[in-house]
């Protein structure tokens, strides 16, 4: 293994010397800026120095050459060489070893990552968005790869968005994103206190309603807070439709006994502590989960990432289809949005970007996530 130092102005131009001294199968081990030259701190220059290495045998595999049985001088210098040859190759073993360990523990310290100029700008507004390190440095393994093979320094910023567009879309292309479409009949919303799900509720039922002609009813289960029901009863006097109050499972029941010829039927279930298991279960207790009835959960986007994975395993008792976000609007990092639909493989429904009724909601979709994330 041959292991060699490189110092260059950038990377280009290091790329360029590794390939023509040590070809095309050379890897690069590890880089990092370094100032050099200059006078008493001043005047110093800027420059990337490199570490690569290729293997001899990629490019020639040499038959084995067995040592002559003769006790003669040449013989006995053959010897001697190969000897330095294995000493030779076990110390550039051990110093390949050592270079890999540093690398990995510059990684898991988070050191400073060494990035072409244009990339680590994005590299540091996917770090302000908190999109998560894994998720981070996997886009940022595939720009890499592009910018290299694609000669990325020659390429405009819009072209290179493009690659930074594509690469956070492979991340989320299997996911299922999309509003409640009406293959179902019910749509039960759920999510702890704070989240803005009954005004959420609202919004939908306003679109169902006045876009998209439907005939719709709402069921309501947060009998614990009195101005939660009066909030949804006002919504749905504006758009008169129908609300039934359900105390219990037999309650729902006869609630959808009642609401049997509409459309679309919104459930509204408790916003309360989400820490306490108890609130989960007396979902189970209350609402009826059967194939006709899809749940989305609704998360805010001023939660903290932590709280949300937390939210979100103390609701798994029940399935939930997809995620609503709220309070884009009051927020400037939407990476947690992204972390929590690779973290749990759901996608997301909604959009809620303010409190107008039923304007400030959009649907949901990658490209929706993709410009969010990638605003500057």
């Amino acid at each position: 293994m041959k292991v060699k130092k490189y110092l260059a102005k950038d990377m280009s131009e290091a790329m360029t010397k590794i390939r023509t001294e040590l070809g095309q199968d050379a890897v690069i081990l590890n880089s990092k800026r370094v100032e050099t030259g200059g006078f008493l701190g001043f005047f110093t220059k800027k420059n990337i120095e490199v570490i690569a290495a290729i293997d001899p045998e990629v490019n020639a595999v040499r038959p084995e050459k067995k040592p002559l049985p003769t006790s003669s001088k040449t013989g006995k210098r053959q010897v001697v060489n190969q000897d330095r040859d294995t000493s030779k190759l076990s110390n550039d073993i051990k110093e390949l070893k050592l270079l890999v360990k540093g690398m990995q523990q510059a990684t898991s310290s988070g050191a400073a990552e060494d990035y072409p100029q244009l990339l680590e700008e994005y590299n540091t507004l996917l770090k302000d968005q908190e999109l998560s390190n894994s998720f981070r440095m996997e886009v940022m393994k595939g720009l890499l790869k592009r910018w290299y093979r694609e000669e990325g320094e020659k390429r405009s910023v819009d072209e290179v968005e493009q690659w930074v567009n594509d690469e956070i879309r492979q991340l989320i292309a299997n996911h299922d994103f999309g509003c409640f479409n009406y293959s179902k009949k019910y749509l039960n919303v759920v999510g702890p206190t704070g989240v803005g799900k009954t005004t959420t509720i609202a919004k939908i039922a306003a679109k169902a309603v006045l876009h998209d002609g439907k005939k719709v009813a709402f069921i309501t289960t947060d009998t614990f807070r009195i101005a939660a029901i009066e909030q949804l009863k006002t919504y749905a006097k504006i758009l008169d439709v129908p609300v039934e109050v359900a105390y219990s499972m037999q309650d729902f029941k006869e609630a959808l006994d009642r609401l049997d010829d509409y459309d679309f039927i919104l459930v509204d279930s408790a916003g309360r502590n989400f820490r306490n298991p108890l609130y989960v279960e007396q979902l189970n207790d209350i609402i009826d989960f059967n194939e006709q009835m899809e749940t989305h959960l609704v998360l805010a986007m001023t939660s903290k990432y932590r709280d949300m994975k937390k939210i979100i395993e103390q609701f798994q008792l029940i399935k939930i289809n997809k995620f609503i976000f709220t309070k884009l609007d009051e927020t400037d990092s939407i990476g947690a949005m992204v972390n929590v639909m690779l973290d749990f493989n759901i996608g997301g429904s909604y959009l809620a970007t303010g409190q107008n009724v039923p304007d400030d909601l959009e649907e949901a979709s990658a490209a929706k996530v993709i410009e969010r994330l990638l605003r500057r």
